[in-house]
């Protein structure tokens, strides 16, 4: 039998980093915490699977690890509540002729053709994937989400270069989504391939029959766009494993699910709104909010 003491020090050892008591270790497992638990004299011995079921108990995980991102941008919040405000806004935007748009790309998806071919699952065994593949190279998606309807307009281009990104956007202006609309909102990155200083020359050099307004989001703060989630799932449904036979296949599969997508497109729920950022960040003044 264990102490609550010693399964309390277990625990506690389970929420610090292996390297504290000189270990590589970048994460512990059920029987490295029950190997430096004895070293320490927590317990004169302990099974795995008993600091297993205690960590279960607790709903500790010590072995996982998520990736987080955050901020340094010191304008964040200034930058973050206008694209909140779109966001919440969109619906009724659009039945006023105003588009919110997000715009960015995925880059550098590689066409890979599995030496062997891909077996599909059977009764009792998962869908078989060759490890070894020919590399056949590589294309860039370029992507706009509609944030009310859903709706995606996607190209894909072999370089991502900011002539690419011009002719693009040019694409979506003059596809069916600019139909109608007084106002195009668009949200992006500042990334190289989007050359901030000269993007709005650009569009202010154009002949549009609507106005485009351009609403940069924080540096390192790609999770506020909304089309990262379309880039998310593309990744799983079509993108893992890669099997293409050519950059032209992985084409012509990303051209198909965008228009499946579109057959019923269906807005993104989101869920993160100014009152959780103020929640952790205070409001900047309003004189800076309306800069």
């Amino acid at each position: 039998m264990f102490t609550s003491v010693q399964r309390a020090h277990v625990v506690a050892l389970a929420c610090s980093a292996p390297r504290q008591y000189g270990k590589p270790w970048q994460r512990w497992s059920g029987e490295k915490l029950a190997r430096v638990a004895i070293e320490q004299q927590i317990v004169g011995s302990i099974a795995p699977s008993t600091i297993r079921t205690w960590l279960r108990q607790d709903k500790s995980k010590p072995w996982r690890y998520h990736w987080w991102q955050h901020s340094t941008d010191p304008q964040f919040v200034a930058k973050a509540v206008p694209v909140l405000d779109l966001y919440e806004q969109a619906p009724l935007l659009q039945k006023r002729g105003e588009l919110t748009v997000c715009v960015d790309e995925k880059t550098s998806i590689q066409a890979r053709q599995r030496i062997t071919p891909t077996r599909a699952a059977a009764p009792g065994a998962v869908m078989q994937v060759a490890d070894r593949y020919k590399r056949l190279g590589a294309v860039q998606l370029f992507c706009a989400l509609v944030v009310a309807s859903g709706l995606i307009f996607a190209q894909t281009r072999l370089t991502k270069k900011f002539a690419d990104f011009k002719a693009f956007l040019s694409a979506l202006f003059q596809s069916f989504l600019g139909a109608g609309i007084t106002v195009l909102h668009l949200i992006l990155d500042n990334g190289p391939t989007h050359a901030p200083k000269q993007l709005a020359p650009w569009l202010a050099s154009l002949e549009l029959t609507f106005e485009v307004r351009l609403y940069w989001l924080p540096t390192y703060a790609s999770w506020l766009d909304q089309v990262e989630i379309i880039f998310s799932k593309v990744q799983r449904d079509v993108l893992t494993p890669s099997d293409f036979a050519s950059t032209l296949a992985l084409e012509q599969t990303l051209q198909t699910y965008f228009a499946d997508l579109n057959h019923h497109p269906k807005p993104i729920e989101w869920t993160y709104t100014k009152t959780k950022l103020f929640a952790k960040f205070s409001a900047p003044p309003p004189a800076q909010l309306a800069a």
